[in-house]
């Protein structure tokens, strides 16, 4: 199956590499600290002498911050990819073949989802193949919107029609719930 949220995987990666890293940081100064480790003097000074380093190092030092500044933004450019890979899909029938858009097949399913109460915006990414699909759904609620009841229509409703009109059995789903500025309409 597709992977719904690849930013997770590369996030939870980076912290894990950033916390293991600071962990090891911090177990070589506590034990420099207490003359755990033998080979250093924890009276030593940190750097011999009071003259500035060679000319090379501030290159180095330059060129690790790009690199760390790149990786950065690597990091942050991976962000706000959520979609799944959509394809074209195609039917294939004895008198000819069909093909279908996946942004096409879930144009009714956003339009219907986005009149239901208490949504503002829905958007809607059918993605994998047509053997495996997913869908994952982006909903942009009311700030007084009732998301149970979303969710129930959704899947009671929605995705039901949306799994009839592509002839699925099974069409793995995720929706993300996302809170407008706007509030929904007030009764006084």
């Amino acid at each position: 199956m597709t992977d719904l949220n690849r930013p997770a995987r590369l996030n939870r990666t980076l912290l894990v590499l950033t916390g293991l890293v600071l962990l090891a940081g911090g177990v070589f100064a506590v034990g420099t600290h207490f003359g755990r480790i033998p080979p250093l003097d924890p009276g030593a000074t940190l750097v011999p002498g009071t003259a500035m380093p060679p000319g090379w190092v501030w290159y180095a030092v330059a060129g690790g911050a790009v690199v760390i500044g790149l990786l950065v933004l690597r990091w942050l450019i991976a962000q706000p990819v959520r979609k799944p890979k959509s394809h074209t899909w195609r039917f294939g029938q004895d008198t000819g073949q069909t093909t279908l858009a996946a942004s096409t097949a879930v144009d009714p399913f956003t339009a219907e989802v986005a009149t239901y109460p208490g949504v503002h915006a829905a958007h809607a990414t059918l993605g994998g193949t047509q053997d495996a699909p997913v869908l994952a759904v982006v909903l942009s609620a009311e700030q007084d919107g009732d998301l149970a009841a979303i969710r129930e229509r959704i899947t009671t409703e929605g995705l039901p029609r949306l799994r009839q009109a592509l002839d699925l059995d099974e069409l793995p789903t995720t929706i993300e719930f996302r809170f407008s500025a706007k509030a929904g309409a007030r009764l006084a």
